[in-house]
């Protein structure tokens, strides 16, 4: 269940920090609308790591696309293996 809050509850951050664990982010409110969200340093990291990741196999696939797919036989040629 995601962990929701008020923005007001910023005033005691000490607590709402210690309940941005890994894997629960803590969700900020304001006007009772989402407005922030606050993660740990490293859900943080693994999310931009996925990003990066992401970004790379779509480039990946451009590329597959445009310039023709290899085969598993061609890979390991251009690898040595």
């Amino acid at each position: 269940m995601p962990n929701i809050k008020p923005i007001s509850d910023l005033r005691n951050y000490t607590e709402v920090l210690k309940e941005a664990q890994d894997g629960a982010p803590v969700f900020l409110t304001k006007n009772g609308r989402g407005e922030y969200v606050i993660l740990s340093m490293k859900e943080y990291d693994k999310m931009k790591a996925m990003l990066t990741l992401l970004s790379k196999l779509e480039e990946g696939e451009q590329s597959a696309r445009k310039e023709g797919w290899m085969s598993a036989a061609e890979v390991e040629a251009l690898l040595g293996i």
